[in-house]
């Protein structure tokens, strides 16, 4: 077996009159995040880190934001597609490890069933997801309450020589 790690990095912006899905969550929030989708942040990077891991490009070439087919889609369906190709070219996963960038609200209360949501839709053990959270202590458009961030990096596998 070969084993392969990917990086992804994702960013919104927050917008009045949107839900706030994080991790497949929907969390209570004055403000959500912009996107085609529903602009779940944390689930775009974990996408592109497994993407990425199994050199098969990224998000955009996958569910492109022209495509009306992915409007307002829930990005866990995204993550069930992506763990379906790896699946098909080979690949299975190691483990998830994602960091959410911003200053609130606090995701602390949801971070079980942020786990939970993307094992399920990975197909692994929870115990093989991580998921975690920070601020920019004020600093920048994440600081100023303009936008989040996630990073994840994951682990893969590959079943052939």
């Amino acid at each position: 077996m070969n084993n392969r790690i990917g990086f992804g990095f994702d960013v919104h912006q927050f917008s009045e009159g949107r839900k706030l899905v994080l991790g497949g969550v929907e969390i209570p929030s004055e403000r959500g995040l912009l996107g085609h989708s529903d602009a779940d942040v944390m689930l775009h990077a974990v996408c592109d880190a497994l993407l990425g891991a199994a050199a098969l490009g990224d998000i955009g070439k996958h569910f492109p934001d022209t495509d009306a087919a992915f409007k307002g889609i829930s990005s866990l369906v995204l993550l069930s597609h992506v763990v379906g190709l790896l699946k098909e070219h080979g690949f299975s996963i190691g483990n998830i490890d994602a960091t959410l960038v911003m200053e609130r609200p606090k995701i602390a209360p949801y971070v079980d069933t942020m786990r939970a949501n993307i094992a399920a839709a990975a197909g692994i053990a929870v115990e093989r997801v991580s998921v975690k959270a920070t601020t920019n202590e004020g600093l920048g458009f994440i600081g100023t309450g303009q936008g989040a961030v996630a990073h994840a990096v994951a682990m893969i596998f590959s079943h052939s020589l």
